[in-house]
């Protein structure tokens, strides 16, 4: 299991880096829709009042994990007040999927209604599969624009720790990013031009804005997962081999304690 979570956290980690290129390409395509008049998305509350807010949260179906669900969890509840159940809050409008039945179980306890439950996947392939369901099931319930409400919370590998909690809001899209894209260079001399309705383009985009966005989002997660579940096993080792040590030094203490006693009892009958 350990060559496991070791060997699976470079595939995920090499699907990440793989994902660099097509997010650019994205993001131009982004950019060029922007330019034109009427598609740069405006920041304004009202626009999508009417529809819920899509909360996404990545854990874990197994466990030997820690607290890789538990930080999850607490931080969605933190940073997103509308995660409190209707039944405890009528105007909240929040809607929770989470991709881990053990995440599931751990939001229920802490008082929060999950409207959907994905299976986490088990592969770089499987990852797809799943953001494609997720994306379907998005667009079943209101029509993705640049003002719909999506975030998601996931755990992303560091540096000085082997994961962090992070929080990402995919939409409604961030209004100086935007104005980024739409100010960045175009990397040839020919001016970028959209084909068919701008519209209908403009949302062909955000759709594979947040296809590369869930699925670097799982991607990290997973490889998240196993190197929790490796430092898991690595610590439980080092515990195991200090135990080990620790009784072995204790059955020689012992067992030179009975030799001693037995030779007292030989010195002792000899001088009788």
């Amino acid at each position: 299991m350990k060559a496991v979570a070791a060997s699976s956290i470079g595939d995920y980690e090499c699907a990440v880096a793989a994902l660099a290129d097509y997010y650019q390409t994205v993001e131009r395509g982004l950019g060029a829709c922007f330019r034109q008049p009427g598609l740069f998305p405006v920041n304004n509350s009202a626009t999508h009042t009417n529809q819920p807010a899509c909360i996404i949260l990545f854990g874990t179906d197994q466990g030997l994990v820690g607290q890789f669900n538990d930080r999850i969890a607490e931080l969605a509840k933190a940073t997103s007040p509308s995660l409190i159940s209707p039944q405890k809050s009528e105007t909240s409008q929040a809607l929770v999927w989470v991709i881990g039945e053990r995440l599931n179980e751990r939001l229920n306890d802490m008082g929060i209604t999950t409207q959907r439950h994905f299976d986490v996947p088990n592969s770089v392939k499987a990852i797809t599969a799943l953001i494609g369901e997720v994306l379907l099931d998005i667009e079943s319930i209101y029509p993705l624009s640049a003002q719909s409400d999506v975030q998601l919370f996931y755990n992303q590998t560091g540096n000085s720790a082997v994961y962090a909690p992070v929080n990402q809001n995919l939409l409604p899209l961030n209004q100086p990013w935007c104005e980024e894209l739409a100010k960045k260079q175009w990397p040839t001399n020919n001016a970028p031009e959209l084909l068919g309705e701008s519209s209908a383009t403009l949302g062909a985009f955000i759709r594979e804005y947040l296809f590369v966005s869930l699925f670097r989002a799982s991607a990290e997660s997973l490889a998240s997962e196993n190197a929790s579940r490796l430092s898991a096993m690595q610590r439980a080792e080092k515990n195991i081999s200090e135990l080990l040590s620790e009784l072995e030094v204790n059955y020689h203490r012992l067992r030179q304690a009975g030799i001693d006693a037995e030779m007292f009892d030989v010195i002792s009958g000899s001088n009788v």
